[in-house]
């Protein structure tokens, strides 16, 4: 089954590409920020809502991570 096709998934995807995008662009800031336009600026993109909304992000770990877990 394709992730696209399972909410949980699409989400676990969504939120671990955020947090990479955000680890990347403080390791090595030259990689994701030469590109803010075209379909590479997607990284930039996640990168920045990582750096923003980084304590609505942890949360949503967190609650992934329960959900993963103890729910299913």
């Amino acid at each position: 089954m394709l992730a696209i096709f399972n909410l949980q998934s699409l989400l676990t995807i969504l939120l671990l590409s955020i947090c990479t995008c955000t680890y990347l662009r403080q390791l090595v800031p030259s990689i994701i920020d030469r590109n803010k336009v075209g379909p590479l600026g997607t990284f930039w993109k996640l990168a920045r809502i990582g750096e923003r909304k980084s304590p609505y992000v942890s949360f949503c770990c967190f609650a992934m991570a329960f959900s993963i877990l103890f729910w299913t």
